[in-house]
């Protein structure tokens, strides 16, 4: 199994979701319920932290072209 650090973001929601469910089964023992529930903590948290990183990347990208103009994607002429 992958390290948390290395998964992507949608490996991360796929965790989640996949915990999310196991746990609202309510079939789990107690000791692996809380297990599940720490575990899907740190995917959270891992999961923030990609997020922020990449509102980073997109910040640094807008300020390097302030002069860009955006627009709406459904305003956009095709290729």
């Amino acid at each position: 199994m992958e390290s948390q650090e290395n998964l992507d973001f949608e490996q991360i929601m796929l965790q989640l979701d996949n915990l999310v469910n196991q746990l609202e089964k309510g079939d789990l023992p107690l000791e692996d319920a809380l297990k599940a529930f720490e575990k899907g903590i740190k995917l959270a948290q891992e999961g923030q932290a990609k997020l922020q990183q990449a509102e980073q990347r997109i910040q640094i990208l807008l300020q390097k072209n302030e002069t860009a103009q955006l627009a709406d994607f459904e305003d956009s002429e095709p290729f």
